[in-house]
């Protein structure tokens, strides 16, 4: 798997087969990847790999890989979304490689999507329909993913839950430094040094303590 920078390619014009495998984290296992490579026949040192997430093009592998295609190479892709999952990027990279590098593309999880020469018009016509199709549903289903997300922590914000970090957990003696702090007896700041925290964070949890029991009196400024 290629892994350096580009060398100069020949003259010939022998047809060549890479592959693109991508994975969004470094956790993440793209075996099953390289064993559709395998049984499609792309040599091990034609394929490429990154692992970022797809959504954009701005990937080390993707542009090293794009740059050594030529006219007739053959570009595999074990699903469309391995390529990208912006739907604009997606349609543009394949016009590019398609139309400028005037290499085809195959995607081996949709036979639909296959530009190699000896397609008929049709062919072409259905892939490019295809194509566009899947990737509008893939943007769609994101950002219907997106908006769920929202609506959740929306409906839980009003139930009172809190996200973030848990607040951090005052000493026995806030109570009385509270107190202390509404008659004017002591100022924030040295109320935030008895505690060991910073004055914001004092009077973060005395505005959460007025919200949570009614105050007998103002707090001073």
């Amino acid at each position: 798997m290629d892994s350096t920078t580009d060398r100069t390619t020949d003259s010939t014009t022998v047809s060549r087969v890479f592959g693109y495998i991508r994975v969004s984290s470094r956790d993440q296992n793209e075996e099953r990847q390289h064993i559709a490579m395998d049984q499609f026949g792309v040599p091990h040192k034609n394929r490429y790999l990154d692992k970022l997430s797809g959504k954009d093009f701005c990937r080390p592998a993707y542009q090293r890989l794009v740059r050594r295609l030529r006219p007739g190479d053959v570009l595999v892709v074990k699903s469309i979304d391995r390529l990208g999952r912006n739907y604009d990027e997606i349609l543009e990279q394949w016009r590019h490689i398609t139309k400028e590098k005037q290499a085809a593309i195959v995607v081996l999880d949709m036979p639909l999507l296959d530009t190699r020469q000896g397609r008929d018009l049709t062919g072409t016509l259905i892939a490019d329909i295809v194509l566009q199709l899947l990737s509008y549903v893939a943007q769609t289903e994101r950002e219907n993913i997106r908006q769920r997300q929202a609506e959740g922590i929306a409906a839980a914000k009003a139930r009172g839950v809190r996200f973030g970090h848990p607040p951090i957990p005052m000493p026995p003696q806030f109570e009385e430094l509270r107190r202390r702090w509404q008659r004017g007896e002591i100022s924030s700041r040295q109320a935030g040094k008895l505690l060991g925290v910073s004055y914001q964070t004092f009077l973060r949890r005395c505005r959460q303590a007025q919200q949570e029991r009614p105050a007998a009196e103002k707090p001073a400024r």
